[in-house]
């Protein structure tokens, strides 16, 4: 079930999330590095009313973070749209990969731009991040352009 986190959610998140950067940085993606992201960013997170998680039996082991953009590295590519949601740090347990969550919060964010009136949802990921990649072409986003200020790949869908 995929709801708004809670506050007291936000340790179990910030442990979730290190469990996942130890993950990827033992296939040997370094997209997430130091303590990226950590309780600072899900409290932001939390008090922008952004922070959602996917719980099953009371555990949770996924969240994924949606907000309206602002991102000052967004502005140097054109975009197709600029009424849009963004879709930022997207974790899912790694006992719980491959069984179609991911899928489901991507389903959710989309949803609640729709429910919103947004024109896009937009999400960018690291260049060797292909596993991320995949599951946003699948989700019929489409890849707008190269965020060098931050080398990540930018994707959009309009909704």
């Amino acid at each position: 079930m995929i709801e708004l986190a809670k506050k007291e959610d936000i340790e179990e998140i910030s442990l979730l999330a290190k469990k996942t950067r130890t993950h990827m940085l033992e296939m040997g993606l370094f997209q997430w590095i130091g303590d990226y992201p950590n309780q600072a960013h899900f409290l932001t997170d939390y008090n922008n009313l952004g922070l959602y998680i996917y719980k099953e039996d009371s555990k949770i082991i996924a969240s994924i973070t949606v907000l309206e953009e602002n991102e000052e590295a967004y502005k140097e590519i054109v975009w197709k749209k600029n009424h849009s949601l963004v879709i930022h740090r997207m974790i899912v347990d790694p006992e719980f990969q491959k069984q179609g969550i991911a899928k489901q919060m991507f389903g959710y964010a989309i949803e609640l731009g729709k429910r919103l009136n947004y024109e896009s949802i937009k999400i960018d990921t690291h260049p060797d991040n292909y596993r991320m990649q995949a599951l946003i072409k699948k989700m019929g986003f489409e890849d707008i352009g190269y965020l060098s200020g931050i080398n990540r790949l930018a994707y959009e869908r309009c909704i």
